[in-house]
């Protein structure tokens, strides 16, 4: 029987341990284990060394050490799309496009590789289902040309496996995709690139015959690429939904192109990217659209991460009783809602603004979803300026930027884009006329109001003057609309018609401002052909209520400012 205890006439045990310091026992240990932890690891690690105290040395990194670099990017050759992924592709990164057809993948890939050609670099295009002529034909309907980029178009050679495979008596997945394989292999071995551009992922899974052998065989693909440190986008039709994860956990970084049919109007497009190892990106949907130049990516307004320090000023409008309703005029920086119903008066008060800024050497940006933009600048140019064609000057040389919005056509990542260019060429107050026509313009974008609030919030930060018409249902009578507008604006400017002496005039009161302090009477509004008069604070109401200001109708003395009426 085995026991645990000294058997007798056995040396003591006291003689039986070594004397050996602590360090002659652990040290050996930690270098047969850094020994077996190098060959397993495939590289040599040197032991870490024992203080002899029972604690390991760990060195402290140095403060003379250098920082990682930054990895290197590649441009997609699409501004908006670089903007998302903050620069551009990773080296040696394998990026995978989906997108059903008809999406753009195609010119996004040749997009990609004509951008680095222009760098002069070698580049490959692998196309498995477009001829050359179809390629063609596509450069041609952009302005482009394939003379620099290497095609490979495995039409006939798809032809010719498909034949051999009929005579051979193996399963197609393992005559096709080997000797698919080795033509792409063979391709690179001749071109030598360092960016390719792989169409036609479908073809690669349909010759595979099994998912398990199809994500075998593209992480063999993936790594071979990366070996040679190729840049690689890999495009795909979404073909096989079940199958989409063997894309999306082997590739490093993942572009999903969606198109969708309004019930009117041209298609929508919009983009977002499902994930990019090692690095950061701009997350969310991104509207995009195919021009005769490519693709054009318009990246979701955000507002700046840093809030720089501006020197916040005060707009006048040039009319004095006008700027006394704010005490001093609208602040850049801020919102305002002109509310009222049609033909109140509130796109003319708001040109009122834009004429004086363009005097005062400041530029400015108007978009008309409702009016005809030449009769909008027409009917500006003889009441603001009183002077036909005044306008002309402002729009050649850029200081106006005037836009009329086709709501068949606009996508709100384009409307977005454009105010955000406008804002970058120095725009310091903005018009959008009106609200009604930018909701109505794209019934079926959900949460239309949330972004519509980010790029209020945008130009806000950018110290931007916004002015909002809102247009109330009905003239004496209407309804407010449904839409929360207090909710955008930091100042809201009412209009009214009143009835006095037999007619039908105009009244405006400020509502609210946030920025300051502002006065709460009502005073007259009078458009003439000599321009914009606002006259002094009524007195003398024979009727005043809640009622009256939802309503558009109040009763007012008939003497009341009987002067300025007249005028």
């Amino acid at each position: 029987m085995v026991g645990c205890s000294r058997q007798r006439g056995s040396p003591p045990l006291a003689s039986v341990i070594p004397t050996h310091p602590v360090t002659d026992i652990i040290e050996p240990v930690i270098s047969s284990v850094t020994h077996s932890f190098s060959l397993r690891c495939g590289g040599p690690y040197e032991a870490i060394p024992y203080t002899g105290d029972g604690s390991l040395m760990i060195e402290q990194p140095s403060s003379q050490q250098k920082e990682p670099k930054p990895p290197t990017r590649f441009s997609t050759g699409i501004g908006g799309l670089d903007i998302i992924l903050h620069g551009g592709i990773l080296q040696a990164g394998c990026y995978l496009v989906q997108g059903d057809p008809g999406s753009g993948k195609t010119t996004l890939g040749l997009q990609y590789l004509l951008d680095q050609v222009k760098n002069g670099a070698r580049v490959l295009y692998v196309a498995m289902t477009e001829s050359r002529q179809d390629m063609e034909m596509i450069c041609a309907s952009h302005g482009w040309s394939l003379e620099k980029v290497e095609l490979f178009s495995l039409e006939h050679p798809s032809s010719s496996l498909l034949e051999q495979a009929q005579r051979s008596i193996f399963d197609p997945a393992e005559t096709q995709l080997g000797d698919l394989i080795q033509a792409v292999v063979a391709q690179i071995d001749r071109v030598n690139p360092s960016h390719i551009v792989f169409d036609g992922l479908s073809e690669l899974r349909l010759l595979s015959g099994s998912q398990l052998q199809y994500r075998r065989q593209l992480l063999s693909l993936k790594n071979f690429l990366a070996e040679r440190g190729i840049t690689t986008i890999l495009l795909d039709d979404r073909t096989g939904s079940h199958e989409l994860s063997s894309h999306q956990s082997v590739v490093g970084g993942i572009i999903v192109l969606e198109t969708s049919l309004p019930q009117y109007g041209r298609g929508r497009r919009r983009l977002y990217v499902g994930k990019v190892r090692s690095s950061d990106f701009k997350e969310g949907y991104h509207d995009y659209d195919i021009t005769e130049g490519g693709l054009v990516v318009f990246p979701r307004l955000v507002g700046p991460e840093r809030l720089e320090s501006v020197e916040r000023r005060l707009q006048t409008s040039g009319v004095t009783n006008l700027d006394k309703m704010f005490l001093g005029g609208l602040m850049t920086g801020a919102s305002s809602v002109f509310i009222g119903p049609s033909g109140v008066g509130k796109s003319t008060v708001a040109m009122q603004f834009v004429g004086t800024a363009l005097r005062q050497g400041f530029k400015a940006a108007v978009y008309s979803f409702d009016e005809v933009l030449s009769t909008y600048i027409e009917r500006s140019e003889k009441l603001i300026l009183k002077s036909p064609g005044a306008l002309r000057p402002y729009l050649e040389d850029g200081r106006l930027i005037a836009r009329q919005i086709d709501p068949a056509e606009l996508t709100p990542g384009a409307f977005a884009e454009s105010v955000r260019i406008a804002v970058d060429r120095g725009v310091s107050i903005i018009v959008i006329d009106s609200l009604n026509g930018y909701l109505n313009s794209m019934p079926e974008e959900r949460f239309l109001s949330t972004h519509l609030h980010e790029l209020v919030s945008y130009l806000n930060q950018r110290n931007v003057i916004t002015i909002m018409m809102v247009a109330q249902h009905g003239v004496l009578r209407g309804s407010s609309p449904d839409f929360n507008v207090s909710y955008l604006a930091d100042s809201v400017l009412l209009f009214r018609y009143f009835e006095a002496g037999g007619e039908v005039l105009r009244a405006i009161t400020t509502f609210k401002n946030r920025t300051g302090p502002h006065e709460n009477t009502m005073r007259q509004l009078l458009i003439t052909e000599t321009g914009v008069e606002v006259g002094e604070p009524m007195t003398g109401l024979r009727k005043i209520s809640t009622e009256a200001l939802y309503d558009d109708a109040a009763t007012v003395a008939t003497s009341l400012s009987e002067d300025f009426i007249r005028q």
